[in-house]
């Protein structure tokens, strides 16, 4: 074994001619203490918040001519055979980027209407055409009209742009299912709308007391009734309606007690007897109710409209007598009813402008295909 080889020569080595760090400081001035200021807070209540300046309608129309300008000069440029992918240099531009029909037209057959893209028929997302009933004329307009204005086929991809045709396409689904007893459809939308009974935004009341957006806590005195009254005020009639006319004899109650937010549950009886009703519902007015669902997240507001526009589905007893009749209820009042916090709040905070008043004007076009989709030109329904 080889013994270790020692060595002599220090692993570090020490220099004394090191200097000790000295501590340095970064100021050396002396120190201050800081002046003591009054609260800012002033005695009495704080100030009233900012009130919106009224919007001027020769602004707002200089708006919309600005936008609808910019929506122009997108359009051409979408129809522009130059058109390139973004990043793919030298490929051709896709076919649905161009708009493949020059003419739209609506054709009379012995079947129903149907929407002619020059000569090609309007298909649903099953291949299978789409053939409105003859009882509805102004229907088939109003979709040959969507089909009209778009640019591209691309758009027609993208439901918000044709509304009409994807809720028509809906229904004949529905109409189709059930003529050869496939109820999968019908069944989805009878569970979807019960789920929205148990959290109805007609029956979620804001609570009586303590809500500080109110501004009783700021002011003491709003000049305007509590968000609750009003909620109040706009749900009864509509459920007086539907508890006389549409199911009578059952008890709708709010499903938010004044202070829990934990919903509860309606009675057995009446879940029973709404959900006996939609499983009988048409294949357009269940088609119509889904979409008042989804726009509205209430199904008492889309039932209301369902009644009071459809020519098949009508109400039991004279509809013009009662608790909650005589009263038109159509798209401004489906509309209110189910935006009710969303206006009670933009009055008092003000509105967001690009955001509110988009989402207003969504609402009305989502309610109003219903009311096409139900009323259609048929000259036994109600104007």
């Amino acid at each position: 074994m080889k013994a270790a080889v020692r060595t002599s020569r220090p692993l570090v080595s020490l220099s004394h001619s090191c200097t000790r760090l000295q501590p340095r400081f970064i100021s050396s001035s002396t120190t201050h203490s800081a002046t003591p200021l009054a609260h800012p807070a002033a005695p009495g209540p704080p100030p009233q918040p900012p009130q919106p300046a009224p919007p001027s309608a020769d602004d707002a129309l200089a708006r919309k001519k600005a936008q609808y300008e910019r929506m122009k000069t997108a359009a051409v440029l979408d129809r522009s055979p130059n058109k390139q992918k973004p990043g793919i240099k030298g490929e051709a531009p896709s076919i649905l980027s161009k708009r493949f029909w020059k003419n739209v037209s609506v054709k009379a057959t012995p079947e129903g209407y149907q929407v002619l893209l020059d000569n090609r028929p309007v298909r649903t997302a099953s291949k299978n055409v789409l053939t409105i009933p003859t009882t509805k004329p102004s229907l088939a307009t109003a979709i040959a009209l969507e089909w009209d204005l778009l640019v591209s086929a691309q758009q027609a991809l993208k439901q918000h742009y044709i509304p009409l045709t994807s809720l028509t396409s809906r229904a004949l689904d529905i109409a189709s299912g059930d003529a050869t007893n496939v109820t999968t459809i019908r069944e989805s939308i009878s569970r979807m709308a019960m789920r929205y009974l148990s959290t109805d935004t007609l029956l979620c009341w804001s609570p009586a007391e303590g809500n500080p957006s109110e501004g009783k806590v700021a002011t003491g005195v709003t000049g305007r009734k509590a968000l609750r009254d009003v909620q109040r005020e706009t749900a009864t009639p509509i459920i007086a309606y539907l508890t006389t006319h549409v199911w009578p004899g059952v008890e709708i109650n709010p499903v938010l007690e004044e202070n829990s937010i934990m919903p509860t549950p309606q009675p057995e009886q009446t879940t029973n007897v709404i959900r006996s009703w939609l499983e009988g519902l048409p294949a357009f007015e269940l088609a119509a109710l889904e979409r008042g669902i989804l726009a509205s997240k209430s199904l008492l507001v889309a039932s209301r409209m369902v009644v009071e526009w459809s020519p098949e589905v009508k109400g039991v007893g004279r509809i013009g007598e009662g608790k909650g009749a005589g009263e038109k209820f159509g798209i401004e009042e489906a509309a209110e009813a189910c935006s009710l916090e969303v206006t009670w709040q933009t009055e008092f905070w003000g509105e967001v402008e690009d955001t509110h008043d988009v989402e207003k004007e969504d609402v009305r076009r989502q309610l109003g295909s219903i009311v096409l989709l139900l009323h259609g030109g048929n000259a036994s329904a109600q104007a």
